[in-house]
């Protein structure tokens, strides 16, 4: 028996990073126009700038942290090499974070479609999405590749329409006013800006490798830089243009804290679509201004549900990972048979939905969003900089130093002047830690513990006797039935050894994961108790893997085994099923090099 150690394909390259990271990132501009303009007024432009200053200092610092983070570097993963307890509380913010992320996204989206009862339509969609979920949607990447281009061709045509009334912006633009005390509280109260930036971070470990080097000594610094350079200057340059471009348009008052314009009110949470219909009515006429804004609308809403599958995923993942960790109970862990952890995927999208419940506005949303990725943030940048293992520069660690001193010290202004903000988080990081002071010894001695017993333990003993044969035949099952019983008759006909692969689907993989023994997984264990049996003198060798993708596993360890024949099943499921898990059978046959055969049983 050999159990194969697998890693995630490392298949996101320069440009799906940066989709993903910008369906987070690049969404904070749908918003934070109307709440900063709903805060300073005709001033708002000031504190817009000093926002993207600081999205430029944290990402630099992002880059950083990804060069020495190649396999995750992420809040919880930098925390835990200094702390556990530092590390739930950097996972807890995160959760916080993520769970705002969610429901914030989802409202914003619905305001920018302008239908009535948007928290309706928002909580439906979260739901709708957590659903989808269920069974394991692939090709995030891609996706997130189209609908960031579209977003950022909306954005563009966008600043085009607006460049002509840049003059009158300009002459409309205030200075700030009060003291500094003042305008940091409002600069604090649109640091939402920033949201987005951990996503990064966390897309380490898929990311391709840098030209040269290796999974053994791996660097993905060249891929994460372009990613966040690309999404850093477009949030920072565009944000700060739309922050300008506001203050051309005459006559907006701030009433309650929403914003009225002459011929429309309440216009503050969907703020790019109202410019859009503002000035292109100024410069063609107003139909072509209804349409533009109902382009920049749907677009826009679309790139905000994004936000929302993305926030979902990434919560689902780290609930699954605290779990494996012992932070959180073991029930966090049961999955689907689709491979989705399914208690983590109720909280992901239920939570957000009683948020929505009891907080349905922009504004107080975003308060209570900030306190949570700033948390994050300054985690993740004082477990890097005080981490004397990591070789940086001393560039890159006075500069991450001032960077976590800001958030720092932005997080204690919003503790301060955010009470509600206070106690969501507080609440979440309270809960966590009595949470694990319950869970974590019986978590420990449970997975000490955890044995399966083999009814033929001793057939196994002359596995390891079977050598490596070129030409030998694979097969990869999942039960044991039709597929497997062609596969040792096919074997015994051509007098060719025979390898059998179970590979174990599970969308969330920590490192533990892929180092698991196939002693742990009864239903390997009955799959190859039934070959062995029915093999008699037959030479079989057996493999087993857990993975979140099944069809890069099985086509890596077909070609690392050199096999002359590939044999699967086709998995009963409908086309519906296939579109939203995608067509594992299909996905083999485009991976799968010409030189070895593959025999699909139905």
């Amino acid at each position: 028996m050999q159990t194969t150690v697998t890693r995630r394909p490392r298949n996101v390259n320069a440009f799906q990073a940066a989709a993903i990271l910008y369906g987070d990132w690049g969404t904070s501009k749908a918003y934070v126009i109307g709440l900063a303009f709903a805060l300073a007024g005709y001033s708002s432009f000031w504190l817009i700038a000093a926002v993207s200053i600081l999205i430029a200092l944290v990402a630099v610092n992002y880059i950083t942290i990804c060069k020495f983070s190649p396999y995750g570097g992420g809040v919880y993963s930098s925390a835990k090499k200094k702390s556990d307890v530092l590390a739930l509380i950097g996972a807890f913010f995160l959760i916080s974070d993520y769970t705002i992320t969610a429901a914030l996204s989802a409202l914003s989206c619905f305001e920018y479609l302008g239908v009535m009862y948007p928290s309706f339509w928002a909580m439906g969609a979260i739901a709708v999405i957590g659903f989808l979920n269920y069974f394991g949607p692939k090709h995030t990447g891609n996706l997130a590749f189209v609908v960031g281009i579209a977003t950022f061709c909306v954005v563009i045509a966008l600043s085009i329409v607006l460049l002509p009334f840049w003059g009158q912006a300009i002459h409309n633009v205030k200075p700030l006013e009060g003291g500094f005390l003042l305008n940091w509280e409002k600069f604090v109260g649109i640091i939402v800006a920033l949201s987005g930036v951990e996503a990064i971070a966390n897309t380490t470990g898929v990311m391709k490798l840098d030209p040269g080097s290796t999974e053994a000594n791996p660097s993905v610094k060249k891929t994460a830089t372009k990613a966040i350079l690309f999404v850093m200057f477009e949030v920072c340059i565009f944000t700060t243009f739309f922050g300008l471009m506001i203050n051309a348009i005459p006559g907006l008052e701030v009433v309650d804290g929403n914003i009225n314009a002459p011929d429309q009110v309440s216009i503050r949470d969907y703020m790019l679509r109202y410019m859009g219909n503002f000035f292109l009515s100024m410069e063609l006429n107003p139909a072509w201004g209804y349409a533009f804004g109902t382009l920049v609308g749907v677009v826009f809403a679309i790139l905000l549900l994004s936000a929302v599958n993305t926030a979902i995923v990434a919560l689902v993942s780290l609930l699954f990972v605290m779990s494996r960790d012992g932070e959180l109970p073991a029930n966090f862990q049961k999955i689907t048979r689709f491979g989705v952890p399914v208690l983590p995927l109720i909280l992901a999208f239920s939570v957000p939905i009683v948020v929505l419940l009891f907080v349905n506005d922009i504004a107080s949303l975003a308060n209570l969003y900030a306190v949570g990725f700033v948390g994050a943030i300054a985690t993740n940048l004082g477990s890097n900089v005080f981490d004397k293992t990591l070789p940086m520069t001393k560039f890159e660690k006075y500069l991450m130093f001032g960077t976590f001193i800001i958030m720092v010290a932005i997080e204690v202004t919003l503790f301060i002047t955010k009470p509600d903000a206070r106690r969501f988080v507080l609440t979440m990081l309270t809960g966590g830690l009595i949470l694990r002071a319950l869970v974590v010894e019986h978590r420990q001695k449970q997975w000490m513990e955890r044995k399966v017993k083999l009814k033929h333990a001793s057939l196994y003993a002359d596995d390891t006797k079977v050598p490596l044969h070129y030409g030998a035949i694979l097969c990869a099952v999942r039960t044991a039935g039709k597929t497997l019983n062609f596969a040792l008759q096919e074997a015994k006909n051509s007098d060719q050894p025979l390898y059998i692969l179970f590979v174990r689907e599970q969308k969330v993989i920590t490192e533990e994961d892929r180092m698991r023994i196939w002693l742990d997984d009864d239903l390997a264990c009955k799959i190859f108790d039934y070959a062995k049996e029915s093999s008699h003198e037959m030479a079989i060798k057996f493999f087993y893997m857990v993975s979140d993708s099944p069809a890069d596993s099985i086509v890596e360890t077909a070609k690392q085994l050199h096999v002359s024949q590939l044999i699967v099943g086709r998995p009963r499921q409908s086309s519906v099923l296939n579109m939203l898990r995608g067509n594992v059978i299909q996905d083999i046959s485009e991976l799968l090099p010409q030189n070895i055969d593959l025999v699909v049983i139905s």
